[in-house]
């Protein structure tokens, strides 16, 4: 078989494959990672024996749909660091999140997920770690982010407003908004604040994450 032979079945393989993953964006979008390669085989609108062959597990998938998007969540927080202050870095941030999680329950379900996942995810929590840090840092000692909360409280609030816009943008779109706002003004630093508490250590969010929130699944 000659060059000239190969490069049409090359050209099917790269057209099957963007079709496959337009296909798992809506169907991720939709459903979350619960979306299974049959659901993106019938909106790909090819036969599952062809996903599989562009995909030989369902964390590759999903890497191939999400890894720019979280790229650029975290170009969205550094450029947050350099926001006038570091309270609109912290808004800009965590109204971008809830924008996402609620236009995209896989977007969320890959922000938030927990077990194993794919090695381009875990580099992107390493990144995402420092960054988040220096902005409530930068927010605490401005003066205007109460001083009890730290970069530890943020995946349990982004949670929270992800539930929110899950179960409640359906019945009323952007309902989310409104209890982020709710959170926001919560997280200012007033005179009259009650106290928090003691705040969560890294063990204690992770546990709470392991019986919380979703974990990929490998169908």
């Amino acid at each position: 078989m000659t060059s000239t032979d190969d490069r049409p079945l090359r050209r099917d393989a790269q057209l099957n494959r963007d079709r496959i993953i337009r296909a798992a964006q809506e169907v991720f979008a939709q459903r979350g990672l619960a979306g299974t390669f049959h659901n993106v085989a019938d909106q790909a609108g090819v036969g599952l024996g062809t996903v599989y062959r562009r995909f030989a597990t369902k964390e590759l998938l999903v890497e191939a749909v999400y890894e720019q998007r979280l790229a650029d969540f975290v170009g969205t927080v550094e450029a947050a660091l350099h926001a006038p202050t570091g309270w609109d870095g912290l808004v800009d941030v965590l109204s971008t999140a809830a924008r996402l999680h609620a236009t995209d329950r896989g977007l969320r379900d890959v922000v938030l997920t927990r077990g194993h996942r794919p090695r381009s995810f875990a580099a992107f929590t390493d990144r995402m770690e420092p960054l988040l840090n220096q902005l409530v840092d930068r927010a605490r000692t401005e003066g205007s982010l109460r001083a009890d909360v730290t970069a530890e409280d943020l995946p349990i609030l982004l949670a929270l407003i992800s539930e929110v816009a899950m179960h409640g943008d359906p019945v009323r779109p952007g309902i989310h908004a409104r209890y982020l706002q709710l959170l926001l003004d919560g997280l200012r630093r007033s005179p009259t604040a009650g106290a928090l508490g003691e705040p969560l250590a890294r063990r204690e969010l992770d546990a709470i994450a392991d019986s919380w929130l979703p974990r990929l699944d490998h169908t």
